[in-house]
């Protein structure tokens, strides 16, 4: 009998210790990808040169993704501990943008999605150099969409192309795609990533979003829901909690 318990203990040990090695081996699994290993190696000075340079700690253990449609950038905000308040490292230029001002609803509108999501899928091999995928649909989308073809397969991804995307030239992608691994590597499951139609505290972005919406007002009130998410980060640089009620609205 405790022949058997112990037998039990040292595969349930064993268990434990494979899964760790498995989330702290994600890092050198990424790095097997020629693609991946030449960004580490170009990159991975440089990144923390610019840290130092900002008084951050490399490589950031949490890293948190804005993108804004209009004004064609991709921020990314960075901290070292749940408790803390994340800082702006750097922002990044989208190479272009797909479709116009709204969130994304069916496949094939060319939209890039607008709301809170997350990212679910790293690809060292893609076509479009490194890739990073969205949650797309999440779950407002789904309540939200096309029930039946709501679209799906987006990434912040490389080669300055996009039918719905957030493209980025491989230069940047390589930098951002070593950060998300970084992190990834230290625990965090779950990168959140913000895609907003317009930074709302540029003035001309919102004057153009205003004149927008005389012509379609469709998304005003789904507006108001993200400015509310914005207006949150910017005072407290925290993430709100977002919630989604039965009708696919954002709860914050």
């Amino acid at each position: 009998m405790k022949q058997v318990v112990l037998a039990v203990l040292m595969l349930l040990g064993m268990g434990k210790v494979q899964a760790q090695q498995m989330q702290q081996s994600f890092l050198d699994n990424q790095k097997m990808f020629p693609k991946v290993g030449t960004a580490y190696r170009d990159k991975e000075e440089q990144l923390k040169e610019e840290f130092q340079k900002k008084g951050l700690t490399y490589p950031a253990k949490y890293i948190f993704i804005r993108s804004f449609k209009l004004d064609s950038e991709l921020e990314i905000w960075v901290k070292n501990k749940a408790s803390d308040t994340f800082r702006l490292f750097k922002s990044y230029r989208v190479c272009t943008l797909s479709g116009k001002m709204g969130p994304k609803r069916k496949e094939g509108d060319r939209q890039v999605p607008e709301g809170f999501y997350y990212i679910n899928d790293f690809n060292p091999n893609s076509s479009y150099h490194l890739s990073l995928g969205l949650n797309y649909p999440n779950f407002a989308d789904k309540i939200l969409s096309d029930p039946k073809k709501p679209g799906g397969e987006i990434y912040i991804h490389g080669s300055c192309l996009t039918i719905g995307c957030i493209p980025l030239t491989d230069d940047i992608i390589e930098e951002v795609y070593v950060m998300a691994v970084n992190a990834k590597n230290s625990g965090q499951d779950f990168i959140p990533v913000h895609v907003f139609p317009v930074k709302f505290g540029n003035i001309r972005s919102m004057e153009y979003l205003g004149n927008f919406t005389l012509k379609d007002n469709s998304s005003e009130k789904f507006w108001v829901d993200l400015k509310y998410a914005y207006d949150y980060f910017e005072a407290h640089h925290k993430l709100p909690v977002v919630l989604v009620d039965e009708k696919g609205k954002y709860i914050m």
